[in-house]
């Protein structure tokens, strides 16, 4: 099987990245929940859109390497690729901030994948099926084009869009179970749900 997977807030989460952050600069009180929907909804609430939008940046560039995989993400990506399964990475990003510092958001992520998607037999997803796209549109149709038979992402726009390539099978991503009206696609609330229903035993 071949199965594409999104990046951001699919493998990596940046809930504690972001609220980390956040803390740091003096942007959110204690009370705030420690994840990156609490911290960008207060932001908006106190009128500091600007704040949030150049903090992303930041975290996606120069606080990458702080970032976490979501718990099983890398454990069931080892398990697939042992039972023979190709994974593709596929993602849409800006290739730099809207606001801030220039970094290139897409080497900080290619620098996260090789850092910390590795084990004892190399990379879980070698760079050749690492791709960061600039728009979604090109994003669905690098999906197309590996010829994926799933793909895995957490929004449902992606997953419905009318530009999502036929015969791949969309599967939404949704640990916090914040799409539960989505009821047309098949949500999975964590990568060991992703694991059952793919077929991957993890061992």
């Amino acid at each position: 099987m071949r199965i594409g997977i999104d990046f951001d807030n699919t493998i990596v989460s940046y809930d504690a990245l972001f609220h980390k952050v956040a803390r740091e600069a003096g942007f959110v009180p204690e009370t705030v929940a420690a994840t990156k929907v609490a911290v960008r909804d207060h932001l908006r609430e106190v009128g500091r859109e600007d704040d949030w939008t150049e903090m992303q940046g930041y975290v996606y560039g120069g606080r990458m390497a702080e970032a976490s995989a979501y718990p099983d993400a890398l454990a069931v990506m080892r398990a697939a690729r042992r039972q023979g399964h190709e994974l593709f990475i596929v993602s849409h990003k800006t290739k730099h901030p809207f606001r801030g510092k220039p970094y290139d958001l897409h080497q900080a992520a290619r620098n996260w994948v090789e850092s910390e998607m590795q084990d004892e037999e190399g990379a879980l997803i070698p760079p050749a099926q690492v791709f960061f796209e600039v728009t979604k549109e090109e994003k669905l149709a690098r999906a197309g084009l590996l010829g994926c038979d799933c793909f895995i992402d957490d929004l449902p726009e992606i997953l419905l869009s009318p530009h999502f390539p036929r015969g791949v099978t969309p599967l939404l991503f949704d640990p916090d179970d914040i799409h539960a009206d989505q009821t047309s696609l098949i949500r999975l609330a964590s990568w060991r749900r992703v694991a059952a229903h793919i077929g991957v035993e993890i061992v």
